[in-house]
């Protein structure tokens, strides 16, 4: 006897993709994810494929794993999702210093954050 299966959050149409601990802060990876908000999934992993940041190659490997769940788990047609959510929390903040002169030091915070991709089947208007 196990646990009870919890209610599903998603709709029907929706799959999501969660990447835990990526070592950017949270106001470089939110403007990775603005590019993607909004698009159709080919058109999103293009972006980010020739995109400059360093944290798009991540961003695009958790697209891809939401497009697999949508289509391995919830059966939804690859070529029409489209990126409905891609919103960015805050992780932890390792707290480091540097030596400062006279005695004195100065603060580093390594900041970590959370991602989260949610894409929805639409259908095409004809």
């Amino acid at each position: 006897m196990g646990k009870p299966s919890r209610e599903r959050v998603l709709g029907d149409t929706e799959a999501r993709a969660v990447v835990r601990r990526l070592k950017v802060s949270p106001q470089k990876l939110n403007l990775v994810a603005q590019l993607i908000r909004g698009k159709k999934a080919a058109t999103a992993l293009a972006d980010l494929e020739f995109s400059r940041k360093r944290i798009a190659k991540d961003v695009r490997k958790a697209l891809e794993s939401a497009i697999a769940n949508a289509e391995n788990n919830h059966d939804l047609d690859v070529d029409s999702l489209v990126v409905s959510e891609a919103y960015v929390g805050k992780a932890l903040v390792m707290k480091r210093f540097h030596a400062r002169g006279r005695g004195r030091a100065g603060r580093i915070e390594k900041t970590f954050s959370h991602l989260t991709i949610v894409v929805r089947e639409v259908e095409e208007a004809a």
